[in-house]
């Protein structure tokens, strides 16, 4: 999976030369900018609650995915979502440019509160041809007291002097995943004040004790204050086989959000995983995890060139599942 030295510096080389290499746009989806591809994400997600899966308007050949499942439009969701979740917890990632928007949004299923990723991508008419779910259940209210509304640098405009290029967007969301698979933050840019938080838990830059929290492994607990760069550098991500059907085609300009899908494989095969750098650890225990694959969402915020918070959704599936929208 680890490349060698010298195709790693080739292909840094190459990406560092050409951030652009995405320049090659889809063209705009005519007659939806940003604030209609906003407004189609917020009926869409109404639409899940009422169950009417007529209120937007959908391609012949429409795909729905939920949790790596193929479904239809009314099915899934549209049967088990029942009602809006935290009413100002919601972040929109809208691209005019791919015809594409993503919601990340607290809804309710019955009484239980849930983590639901929406990604849906329109045609040249228009008309919905994808539409993804990804929905994280079962939250603690740990994770919970973080999802009630997301944290104001998500939303506010990135000022024009610290503004990057869609281009750019694009290829720091892909570079993340370049980080994590080869254990090294040079492949990316995140700056140090980076947070990340997952399914509402923050796991970067986090206090050493958190409340309401019991780690199960001291080691953890200091990872987990370090930033996201130093994170990876430590080699704490080592157990991550392979990231897999990598999807960065999202970026709003305006708020320097980038939307990425991604399988996560992890076959937790060895017993120990060294770290680098962290002072009482030389590695972790494994053997108490078994194999397990994650599909995830992140939405990383950008501005001047680097990452600086990272929001995530990540679900367990079985080992080796197959993939959503594997392209």
């Amino acid at each position: 999976m680890k490349s060698t030295l010298a195709a790693v510096l080739a292909t840094s080389a190459l990406a560092l030369a050409t951030p652009a290499a995405a320049q090659s746009s889809p063209p705009p989806v005519a007659g939806c900018d940003r604030a209609c591809l906003i407004a189609l994400a917020d009926t869409y997600a109404q639409a899940l609650i009422d169950d009417e899966p007529d209120a937007v308007r959908w391609a012949r050949n429409a795909v729905v995915m939920e949790n790596l499942a193929r479904s239809r439009p009314g099915e899934g969701a549209f049967d088990t979502i029942t009602g809006e979740g935290t009413d100002s917890y919601a972040v929109h990632v809208a691209d005019p440019v791919s015809g594409q928007v993503g919601l990340l949004t607290m809804m309710a299923e019955g009484d239980a509160p849930v983590l639901v990723g929406i990604r849906l991508k329109l045609d040249a008419s228009g008309a919905v041809e994808e539409a993804e779910h990804l929905i994280a259940r079962n939250l603690s209210d740990a994770q919970l007291a973080n999802l009630q509304s997301p944290r104001t640098q998500l939303l506010i405009p990135v000022p024009a002097a610290y503004a990057d290029s869609r281009a750019r967007l694009i290829w720091l969301g892909t570079s993340y995943y370049d980080a994590l698979d080869l254990n090294n933050s040079r492949f990316s840019n995140m700056a140090d004040d980076c947070v990340r938080h997952e399914n509402g838990f923050q796991t970067a830059r986090n206090s050493f004790t958190r409340p309401g929290v019991v780690f199960s492994d001291s080691e953890f607990a200091y990872l987990g204050g370090l930033g996201c760069a130093a994170q990876i550098d430590t080699n704490m991500w080592e157990y991550i086989d392979t990231i897999e059907n990598r999807r960065v085609e999202i970026a709003d300009e305006v708020t320097g959000l980038v939307w990425g899908v991604s399988h996560f494989h992890h076959a937790m095969d060895k017993d120990y995983t060294p770290l680098i750098g962290v002072p009482w650890f030389e590695s972790r225990d494994m053997r108490r995890f078994n194999a397990f694959d994650m599909p995830a969402i992140h939405i990383y915020k950008v501005w001047g060139g680097a990452i600086h918070e990272i929001e995530a959704l990540g679900i367990v599936m079985p080992y080796q599942s197959p993939h959503a929208f594997a392209r």
